[in-house]
């Protein structure tokens, strides 16, 4: 009974605050942006509303529980990825007019970059959605012993619930207070585990040194590409573009992004503790049920109940997140510039709402095939697609756009990523295909600036001039 009251009590209270962010949509720009009214903890709670998800809780103590601190990299690359956000990039999103991120890239490199972007950045995006609807099911399993069906049914209904009102404003509220209820769920459970273990002695015991206590137990070039994915892939993603623009200041948005970045490692360190006890203790346990059954078991019922309703949102969240930040992407990018460039607000917030169904079924359909997988796995992969497609060409723009010309930039945004997929399916055993991504995008990028030139009237000859 304990259970049930602690996880009605949080859905009510997440669902109370969705409903008032709702009321506070009066316009496209309020769903999309927040109307640039947003405090740092509305920014910090959009950025750690989504980036903190099924990956950083579930997938990091399923990853621990296989192979111990290595699967520290996505929170921590996620920590590190922030702050070079905040001092290097900040400025120049919040300043610029732009709603998405290929808007930001035509700016340089003209109409061309705009479509790839989009159709690039989105596949990344889906492919870490799948990751989050893959923890969802995880979590209901473990609660509920519902099928994998019922969980992903249940899993859009709640998505659609949680974003299609409140954009913005919504992902941030519930953001903030979704992460200050996960933040504490993990540290206490960081905490028992590392009692239950008896501490470093327990663990130095139970585990040899290598792999469980490396950041690169996985092989070294292995993990430095997961945490340097993060890293790319983070600052080239719409959702925090979003996030940063929809301050109210410059100064609001570093400290959100800034915020996020203290506390994001952190909670990966609680669920790593969580992986090693559950791996010394009760090895037989499926990975991706480790941190739920350790919450049912070693919590208070009334504690654990409101733990694992947060667990419940925690991928919902970022699966909501991601949602808002591809439909964003279509609606600006794609219906309005090319399909009804004299789109009123009221029409682009409505086919947003649309999109937003449509973005929110597709990565539970391809979910229902993989069940079993590793759920950072996906999370590395898609932070890797995304800063292949947008990292050098939005680095260019934002700090070399007298140098780069519109070809370079429209062939890089598309030469990257397909670089990327191809590697992955000619080598899947050989060295990771960011490698060869980002190689590609950063020479393309300088090489074909050499051999072209800027069109008389392009942005970059504009920016030039």
């Amino acid at each position: 009974m304990g259970h049930i009251i602690g996880v009605v009590a949080t859905l009510v209270l997440l669902t109370v605050v969705g409903v008032y962010a709702g009321r506070k949509v009066k316009s496209s720009a309020d769903f999309s942006t927040s109307g640039r009214k947003a405090g740092w903890g509305v920014v910090a709670g959009t950025i750690m509303g989504t980036l903190i998800g099924g990956s950083s809780t579930i997938g990091t103590a399923q990853l621990a529980f296989e192979f111990g601190f290595s699967a520290w990299w996505f929170t921590l690359g996620a920590g590190i990825a922030l702050v070079i956000l905040a001092f290097g990039m900040v400025r120049p999103w919040y300043e610029s007019k732009s709603e998405t991120i290929p808007q930001y890239l035509v700016t340089t490199y003209g109409s061309g970059v705009g479509p790839i972007s989009t159709v690039f950045t989105t596949a990344g995006i889906l492919i870490n959605t799948v990751g989050n609807v893959l923890s969802f099911v995880a979590v209901m399993g473990a609660m509920f012993h519902v099928t994998p069906v019922t969980a992903l049914v249940l899993g859009v209904f709640f998505v659609l619930s949680y974003v299609i009102f409140g954009g913005v404003w919504g992902a941030g509220l519930t953001g903030i207070l979704k992460v200050g209820l996960l933040f504490i769920t993990m540290i206490t459970c960081g905490v028992i585990a590392y009692f239950l273990m008896n501490g470093i002695a327990g663990l130095t015991a139970a585990f040899p040194p290598f792999p469980w206590f490396s950041l690169f137990g996985r092989g070294v070039a292995k993990d430095v590409a997961a945490g340097f994915s993060l890293l790319v892939g983070l600052v080239s993603t719409q959702i925090f573009f979003q996030a940063i623009i929809s301050g109210e200041s410059v100064a609001a948005s570093r400290k959100g992004a800034l915020v996020s970045a203290v506390i994001t490692p952190l909670v990966g360190i609680g669920g790593i503790l969580v992986g090693l006890y559950m791996r010394a203790h009760f090895p037989g346990t499926p990975s991706s049920e480790v941190l739920p059954i350790f919450i049912l078991n070693y919590l208070p019922p009334v504690v654990a109940g409101i733990a694992l309703a947060t667990l419940l949102v925690t991928p919902i969240a970022s699966w909501a997140g991601q949602t808002l930040g591809i439909s964003t992407m279509f609606t600006r990018d794609i219906y309005q510039k090319f399909f009804r460039p004299q789109a009123t607000g009221k029409e682009r917030l409505l086919v947003q709402r649309i999109l937003i169904v449509i973005i929110c079924v597709t990565p539970a359909v391809v979910a229902s095939g993989n069940y079993g997988s590793l759920i950072l796995g996906w999370g590395f992969l898609s932070m890797g697609l995304r800063g292949c497609t947008v990292m050098f060409p939005l680095i260019g723009a934002m700090f070399f756009s007298r140098f780069v010309t519109p070809a370079a930039g429209v062939a890089a945004t598309l030469l990257g990523p397909l670089a990327n997929f191809m590697w992955y399916l000619a080598y899947p055993k050989g060295i990771d295909p960011l490698y060869p991504g980002l190689a590609v995008s950063l020479g393309t990028l300088i090489l074909v600036s050499l051999f072209t030139k800027k069109k008389p009237g392009s942005p970059a000859a504009d920016s030039k001039a």
